[in-house]
């Protein structure tokens, strides 16, 4: 049970605002439902509202009682993923092909939560800047947001988000300071060589082989080239060529996923990268042409507001259900250009049960609502903590 008994008495809202926003899933930049549903609510519980901010994103401002100068964000994200739905629950999408599948719609809820708490109580003294944002998957909707100008029209000490985690026990928290998630890059590799007949290969310049050659050698750069305590992570995940069983293409494409935990091993595998292809390509006469293109940076907690929302989650779960040393996740989070332009931390909340234990982006997963009080409660403890009144 979440500390806060009015937060407990919210969760049939929680749970409907979830299931509704579960049920009209939008995709990057599109949440146009989403972004009126939340700014009508904030704008009931007297916030002042903003829109349009990084496209469909939505800021809401709510005062404390006292003169402090000090300022706090707390963001979620709003969109889903172009999946189909195979959960079977009453609530499923409607929308072929789109589908909440990361649990956005419960972060949402979470901090629709918490701002209908505050506004309530208002047992703060300073501001806090609701930020709902759109287009994490993919999008980069975080840094639209940044680009925007969210925080130099909305300043904040400190801004704080978190995420559901399906393979975490239920009610826990997870955290760290420093590199926390890993920067997500893309790498498409084009491969010119001769084709012909598949019965004289030696008169060509064979772009399959070409291509598994690559494909091998890319893998040294994360065995042999990257320190063994540091992480990386290159994923082949298309290799498209041919036309006909008889014929050598002329050309194929390979592309890469690329995830690292640093911003010096980021810039040292795409130069690793760029390196091999051409050895690659020189070494079997082929042209190979590397478009490389970095889209989220590591996500890194700073540690003075690990800290802070190290102890509000204690506050909130007792300090043997938070981890505050968890090891780096392998996958991405456009909060990281937030953390980028603000301190701040992002945390990981469990929502593991029997019911419960599908991971993000799979057609089965769905956000377990009976950790909607416990998120809530993590913010409503940040804001009173960090800006009590005197």
């Amino acid at each position: 049970m979440p500390p806060y008994n009015r937060i407990a008495e919210l969760q049939d809202d929680m749970k409907q605002w979830r299931q509704d926003i579960h049920k009209h899933p939008e995709l990057c930049y599109e949440e146009v439902r989403t972004a009126k549903i939340v700014a009508d609510k904030l704008r009931e519980w007297g916030l002042e509202v903003h829109e349009g901010i990084g496209v469909t994103g939505v800021v809401g401002v709510l005062k404390g009682q006292g003169n402090s100068n000090r300022a706090i964000g707390i963001r979620a994200d709003m969109d889903a993923l172009p999946m189909q739905e195979m959960t079977g629950v009453p609530y499923q999408s409607v929308h072929e092909g789109k589908m909440h599948a990361c649990g956005h719609d419960g972060h949402t809820a979470i901090l629709l939560g918490a701002a209908k708490y505050l506004s309530e109580t208002r047992n703060f003294d300073g501001t806090v800047n609701f930020i709902f944002q759109p287009a994490e998957e993919g999008g980069g909707g975080g840094d639209a947001m940044v680009k925007d100008g969210l925080f130099e029209r909305f300043p904040c000490d400190g801004v704080y988000g978190l995420h559901n985690q399906p393979m975490m026990p239920k009610g826990t928290f997870n955290i760290k300071s420093g590199p926390l998630m890993a920067s997500a890059d893309a790498v498409e590799f084009m491969i010119c060589g001769k084709g012909g007949h598949a019965a004289h290969p030696q008169f060509t310049v064979d772009p399959i082989k070409v291509g598994v050659q690559l494909h091998i050698a890319l893998q040294t750069i994360v065995s042999r080239n990257v320190s063994p305590v540091d992480s990386a992570v290159i994923s082949v995940t298309m290799f498209e060529a041919g036309t006909a069983q008889n014929i050598i293409p002329h050309d194929a494409k390979l592309t890469a996923s690329v995830r690292t935990t640093t911003p010096e091993v980021r810039d040292f595998v795409e130069k690793r990268i760029k390196e091999i292809a051409a050895g690659v390509g020189a070494t079997f006469g082929a042209e190979i042409t590397v478009n490389y293109q970095r889209f989220y940076p590591c996500t890194v907690n700073h540690e003075k507001e690990t800290e802070i929302l190290s102890r509000a989650a204690i506050a909130v779960v007792g300090e043997d259900r938070v981890d505050t040393n968890t090891p780096v996740r392998m996958g991405s989070e456009d909060f990281s250009f937030m953390l980028e332009a603000c301190p701040g931390a992002y945390i990981f909340l469990g929502t593991n049960d029997e019911d419960h234990n599908y991971s993000v982006h799979h057609p089965k997963f769905d956000f377990n609502d009976e950790v909607l009080g416990l998120g809530a409660s993590l913010w409503a403890k940040l804001v009173e903590q960090e800006m009590p009144r005197s």
